[in-house]
């Protein structure tokens, strides 16, 4: 491997370490709790439009999504037409789990 090569492949790597590194310390920061989309309840039982701390809340609780789908008791909420509606007028892709 030609010097030159040897350069932009360590940046490669240590780019990609930095980049596992925040998407895991993400991850570790966010509490899952179906508690905090409780500013989300009004528009997933009902049609009114979410807020816009419900759209925050949202996108904080996205890596704890799969888990309520996973969860008897919340996946009907979670897996309703309104929280899909919601979901894509936050932006939040919704999860495949």
């Amino acid at each position: 491997m030609k010097p030159a090569a040897s350069v932009v492949w360590l940046c490669l790597v240590v780019a990609a370490a930095l980049a596992a590194a925040v998407l895991v310390k993400e991850a570790e920061a966010v509490t899952c709790s179906p508690l905090e989309l409780s500013p989300c309840l009004g528009a997933i039982t009902s049609s009114s439009p979410p807020s816009g701390q419900c759209c925050s809340k949202l996108r904080e609780q996205r890596p704890c999504l799969c888990g309520y789908l996973r969860n008897p008791s919340l996946r009907s909420y979670v897996n309703s037409p309104n929280a899909r509606r919601v979901a894509v007028t936050c932006g939040v892709p919704f999860p495949q789990c």
